[in-house]
C-alpha cells in the first residue's frame, strides 16, 4: 500500500514502530524513493543529522543522513535503502548522542570508530561509503533504529539515571 510522503510525522518514544525491527523494501519502488526524499526534508526541518523510517512510523529499512561529501554552503541529504554496515575499525569511541525521537535526552554512547556502509540511494542505485569520523557514528545510530534499538538501550546505568525524569515524562505522554 503506497504511503503519502507528505503525511509522515516524527514519532516520539515510546511509539511502537521505534521498538521493532524493520523490513527490507524494494529500492526501485518510486514510493520508497519519494518517502526517502521527504525524510531528508523532515531531517532538515527538525535540525537533525539523520532520520530513520521507524521514526516516521514506517517499519522500513531506510534512513537518511546529511551528505558528508557536500560543500558546507550546500548541505544535502543522503538516502540509504536496505543499508548494511561493516566495522572497518573496531576501536571504540565514546561520544554524546541525542535522538529526534527522544527530545532533550543526551547520552554518552560507545561505538566502533570506522564503518563501511553499502545500500541503495534514492534512485535505487547501489552506493557505498566509508567513514572514520562523525558519519560513522550517525550511520550506526540510524541503523540501530532499523533494528528497534534506541540510545536508551545503549546508555550506561548512570546515563539512564541522569535522564530518568525525561524518559518517564515521554512514557507518560503516550
Amino acid at each position: 500500500m503506497p504511503v503519502d510522503p507528505q503525511s509522515l510525522s516524527l514519532h516520539i518514544y515510546p511509539s511502537a514502530t521505534l521498538l521493532h525491527s524493520a523490513q527490507e523494501v524494494d529500492p526501485s519502488d518510486p514510493n520508497v524513493q519519494a518517502v526517502g526524499q521527504r525524510m531528508i526534508e523532515m531531517m532538515f526541518e527538525h535540525s537533525g543529522v539523520g532520520l530513520a523510517a521507524p521514526q516516521v512510523g514506517l517499519s522500513w529499512r531506510v534512513f537518511v543522513t546529511r551528505d558528508s561529501s557536500s560543500e558546507e554552503d550546500e548541505i544535502k541529504g543522503c538516502v540509504w535503502i536496505n543499508p548494511r554496515l561493516e566495522v572497518i575499525c573496531d576501536e571504540l569511541e565514546v561520544d554524546e548522542e541525542g535522538c529526534l525521537s527522544l527530545p532533550e535526552i543526551r547520552a554518552d554512547i560507545r561505538r566502533p570508530s570506522g564503518i563501511r556502509i553499502s545500500g541503495f540511494d534514492c534512485n535505487g542505485k547501489p552506493q557505498e561509503m566509508t567513514s572514520n569520523d562523525f558519519m560513522a557514528r550517525v550511520w550506526q545510530h540510524e541503523n540501530d533504529h532499523l533494528d528497534g534499538i534506541l540510545i536508551l538501550d545503549k546508555m550506561s546505568a548512570m546515563g539512564r539515571l541522569v535522564n530518568r525524569r525525561l524518559i518517564r515524562n515521554l512514557e507518560r505522554a503516550q
